[in-house]
Order: structure tokens, then C-alpha cells, then sequence
């Protein structure tokens, strides 16, 4: 591991920042610095600097599509028109939390749910974080249910202990997110969009 390439990144949130650092180390690269965690304009902001710096440096960056567009290639072009030659920009359909369920084995071990009831598609969900917790809403683990489904009446559309969960989810390299399984047949998460 000593030779591994450092890879710094850029990413919407913490749960990115879990899911990038498991992809770097994946690929047999070492995580460097992370920045961003500050959401998708903050990220959008500071893209031309992290674009600039891959000029010389390996960095990937990392966002959500969410409902902004209809597919990933526009809203590569538009927030990188021309990308640096170290740069790896990556967009999440439509959220993160697809990619985790794509690994629907191990997900529905982690939630303690049926493996049937987890999305066999879960690129093609409108709000991936919904059926996410959704599918927590229905655990037999009291303590997965309270720390990913939102309290009653509190208007948060997560639980209060839904990230950290999820970045547990995302770095237990024995029981948790394998990108390998997660990626489309013919496709991992580096390859283009």
C-alpha cells in the first residue's frame, strides 16, 4: 500500500465522503484530503478549484443528480465543461444512498429487513433516501428504526442518527457497502458517465 497513488476528493456530505474513501481505497488508492460536506452548492461552487487542482493531482468529485436533471452527462458538462486530466467527476443517480442499495444483500442484512424488500433498482427511485428509510421503517432492529426513521412530527425527512448509520453501512469493510456488487454488470463507479 505504500506505492498507492493519494487521491484528494469533493463531495456533497459525509455519507459521500465515506462512500469516496471506500472507493479510493477500492481501486488501491489512498484517501487524501476530503472537502466540501457543506452540500450541492457548496460543492458546485468549489468544483472549478477542485478541477484546476486535478491538473497535477489525482481528485474526484462526487454528486448527487437528484431531480436536476434527467441524466448525469448535462450536468457533468455544465459543471465541468473541461475536465482536468486527474479528475474522476462523479454523479450519483439519484442519490448516493442508491449506491448503497444497490449492494441489496448486505443491505438488507444491515437494516435487518427481507432481501426482497430492498429496490432491485434503486437508480430508476425518485428519492433513494426515502426508500431508505422506508426500508428502516420496516427493520426488526428497534434501534435501526430509531436511529434512521425521522420522529414523529418532527418534520426531518431523516432520523436522527440516519448518517452515521449510513457511514457505518459504508465503511465496514466485513459486513457492509461492496462496490464491486453495487456497480451495474459491465460498470463501477469510475467508469464514465
Amino acid at each position: 500500500m505504500t506505492d498507492s497513488v493519494f487521491v484528494s476528493a469533493g463531495v456533497e456530505g459525509l455519507v459521500d465522503e465515506a462512500v469516496v474513501r471506500h472507493l479510493i481505497l477500492e481501486v488501491g488508492g489512498r484517501p487524501h484530503a476530503v472537502y466540501g460536506r457543506n452540500g450541492k452548492e457548496h460543492l458546485r461552487r468549489q468544483v472549478q478549484g477542485y478541477n484546476h487542482a486535478a491538473r497535477r493531482q489525482p481528485w474526484v468529485v462526487l454528486v448527487d443528480l437528484n431531480a436536476e436533471a434527467e441524466c448525469a452527462p448535462p450536468l457533468v458538462e455544465d459543471w465541468v465543461p473541461d475536465p482536468a486530466p486527474h479528475l474522476c467527476f462523479r454523479v450519483a443517480v439519484r442519490e448516493v444512498e442508491a449506491w448503497l442499495l444497490a449492494d441489496a444483500e448486505r443491505m438488507a442484512r444491515f437494516l435487518s429487513v427481507p432481501p426482497a424488500r430492498v429496490p432491485r433498482e434503486p437508480e430508476s427511485l425518485a428519492d433513494p433516501k426515502r426508500s431508505l428509510v422506508d426500508l428502516a421503517r420496516a427493520s426488526r432492529r428497534r434501534d435501526i428504526r430509531e436511529d434512521m426513521v425521522p420522529r414523529p412530527a418532527s418534520g426531518r425527512p431523516i432520523g436522527p442518527a440516519y448518517t452515521s448509520r449510513l457511514i457505518e453501512f459504508a465503511r465496514d469493510p466485513e459486513a457492509g457497502w461492496r462496490p464491486g456488487v453495487a456497480a451495474p454488470p459491465g460498470r463501477t463507479a469510475w467508469t464514465a458517465v
